[in-house]
Order: C-alpha cells, then structure tokens, then sequence
C-alpha cells in the first residue's frame, strides 16, 4: 500500500480490528432483514512522513450519505466548546461584518450559528443532506458537497476567507492532499485556518483504540500535519492541546509568506511527539497487544455479569462504542440495548452488533445493574444526566483506556 500522502511504501502495523461494518451505518427495522457490508479495519503507520492511515476500503460517499446520522448540536458540552472557540477567535483575528469564515464539515450549524448571531459573514461546507439542511434552518449558509480543490476554484473566486475553520474533519477526509490544497487556495492573503483533530500522541498514551474507524482515514500528529502544510506551502504559527475527545489539537495556520510570527510552542511540541517515539516504529508496533487488553477485558466483565444474572445496557449510540463492540463480537445476548439522546439514531440499531437504540428514558424503566457508557470523553456529563442510577444500586463502567465501575 501507497501513503496517502508521501505516496512511499507503507507496511508498518499499528492496529488490526479485523472486519467491522461503517461505525456510524445504522441499521432500520428492515435492514435486519438484510447483510451489511463489512471492511477491514487495519491501520498502519507511513515510516517515511509517520502518517497513520486505513487502508482504502470503503468510499467517503458510502459513509457519509444523506442519512448520516451523527448531529453534533446533541452534545451540551460540545456546544459550549464551540462557543467559547469562536468568542476567543472572533477577538484573536479582530473578526467583523467585513471578515468571511469557512467551516468545513459544518454538520448542522452548531458552530457557524455563532457567527451568524454576531453579524459576521460564513458559510458552511457540509456534503450530507441531512444535517446540511438542518443548519440552513437555523441560518446557517450551507453547501451541500465535498470539499477539495474544485470547490475551493469556485468558492475563491467570489470571496477568500479570513477564517477557514475544520473540527474533527481533517482525519475524516479521504483525500488529505486535495484537500489542503483547497484550504490553501481559498485562504486570504493573512488569512488563518484552525484545524481540530484527535492527537496520536494522546490516542496512543491512553490506549484509545476505540477511536479508530473506517470514518477516519488518517490519524494524526503535529509532525504529519506540518508536513503536509508545508508540502503545500502553508505553516503551522500556533498549536494548542485542548481537552476534547480525550485529548486533541487545535492548529493554527496561514501562508508560508504571511506575516503572523510562529510561535515556539510549535516547535516545542514537536519535540514532545519526537521524544514520545512519534518518529520510531517501536511505539507504533507495541499497540497491537493493548486493544486486545481492552477486548479481553470488556468481554471477561460481560460474561461474568451474565453469569451473575447482571443486567447491561449501554448508553451512547457512538462510534468508539461500535468500534468496541465489533472488535469483541458483542451481540444483544450481552448488552440489551443502547441509550441515545439524538432522536435520529433512536428506532434504529448498532451495525453489526444489531442492539436495539432507545431513548435514555429507558433506563430508569429498565433500572439495569450496569450502564456502559460508550463515550468515554463525555462520561462525567453522561453520569450527571443519569445520576438516578443509583437509587437502585446501578453502577457506570467505562472500558478505555482500562476497565472501570464508577
């Protein structure tokens, strides 16, 4: 296999999860009726750019179709995570009526309406219906396609933007090359892009294999990343490591020839990831054996549970929690059904395992012993919501990066 973005020879393992459905395909009532489509799950590592990447199994626009059901407005801490960024950016780069911000993979608005609500011109590139159409709703301008270097032709011919903003999508996108080719042409002169993405470095530390999914093509560092950028004539001036999905970072970037000066935690995190064994196989070659420790794990309580008369549900119909689930080959014997707040996922099931989704106003119905929460980055807000649980001796349990009862 060709690097997705070095295009050298890569054959280094990083992790093997065997075959598994898409992490966010839900099934209908009538797809039970049917197969599912499964890919292999195997990632490995470019020893010439250190790149992590999947292989090349499944197409973007098989994933990522119009019924795509992850909506991020859902989550209330995410919400305000958003919120508190685009306070602090407006202020950092001196945004105004007179600026235009770009969010690529905008999803349903819940950050650009931030914008909208202070008068500062965006738009939104979103390629699935359905929650492109949800953000036009609540005045978000949205473009329902894929982004890459066509689209950003088109777009940079009206207007470049001030502000090209990417959470969690870089690692998403199959094409890394044409899309940072795209960002580049459609940022301003001084312009800036803030990227956020899951950190390598924090995924490897904390053994969070869950993470991994067909979803994300690449999984990244600070040291690919600035490789790519300066592949395409673009820098990294700034970077920070914020608390998000268990541990991310949000770059900041511009023009080679811009004039805003580099800051030296960029540098200094670079020799962080060097110094962890970012650029050495070893690292890479040990993580293997640890998410077969988590499998092993969740499986051993799931089975003693059984065998103790335990009743298990789980709440979060997430990725990371299919991740797990296929990995281990855990069906309805062993988790009775998923809780989820998002209305879009609830009626539906888990590809797959094929465990029922409800609404979390089962649990209390159900009253069961144990509740995994799926999710692990927003558990403290998942055991506020459910703190009822204990009334009737319930317990939670988390799995990454090891197994806990709380």
């Amino acid at each position: 296999m060709k690097c997705r973005f070095c295009d050298s020879d890569v054959t280094l393992n990083f992790l093997d999860l065997g075959c598994a459905p898409p992490s966010n395909a839900y099934l209908t009532a009538n797809d039970l009726q049917r197969g599912e489509i499964y890919y292999p799950l195997h990632i490995f590592t470019c020893e010439s750019c250190w790149l992590v990447q999947t292989q090349d199994y499944s197409a973007a626009d098989e994933l990522f179709d119009e019924n795509y059901a992850y909506f991020s407005s859902v989550s209330s801490s995410w919400l305000a995570h958003a919120k508190k960024y685009c306070d602090m950016i407006t202020d950092r780069l001196s945004l105004s009526g007179d600026s235009f911000v770009v969010e690529l993979a905008s999803n349903d608005g819940y950050l650009l309406k931030n914008f909208v609500a202070t008068g500062i011109p965006c738009t939104g590139v979103e390629p699935t219906k359905s929650t492109a159409e949800a953000a036009e709703k609540i005045g978000v301008p949205s473009i329902q396609e894929f982004f890459g270097e066509k689209l950003a032709t088109t777009m940079a011919t009206k207007k470049q933007a001030d502000l090209i903003i990417g959470n969690n999508v870089y690692a998403h996108v199959p094409d890394i090359r044409d899309f940072t080719k795209g960002m580049k042409i459609l940022l301003s002169n001084e312009g800036t892009i803030t990227l956020e993405f899951p950190h390598l470095m924090e995924l490897i530390k904390h053994n969070q294999f869950d993470t991994v999914y067909h979803e994300h093509y690449s999984y990244l560092s600070l040291t690919a990343v600035s490789a790519i950028f300066d592949a395409f004539d673009l820098r990294i001036y700034d970077v920070e490591q914020i608390p998000t999905h268990g541990g991310s970072l949000r770059i900041y970037g511009t023009h080679k020839g811009a004039s805003i000066e580099t800051m030296q935690n960029v540098a200094n995190l670079l020799q962080a990831e060097k110094d962890f064994g970012l650029q050495s196989p070893a690292i890479y070659a040990a993580f293997q054996a640890r998410a077969d420790k988590v499998k092993n794990d969740f499986l051993s309580f799931l089975i003693q549970a059984k065998e103790e008369k335990k009743s298990v549900v789980g709440y979060g119909a997430a990725a990371k929690g299919n991740t797990l689930m296929n990995y281990a080959g855990v069906k309805t014997d062993m988790i009775k059904f998923a809780c989820d707040a998002a209305q879009s996922k609830q009626g539906k099931y888990l590809p797959g395992s094929r465990i029922p989704i409800v609404s979390p106003d089962a649990i209390a119905q159900e009253k069961p012993d144990y509740v995994i929460i799926f999710p692990w980055n927003i558990k403290q807000e998942v055991m506020q919501q459910l703190n009822d649980i204990e009334k009737w001796g319930g317990r939670f349990v988390t799995f990454v990066p090891q197994v806990e009862v709380h």
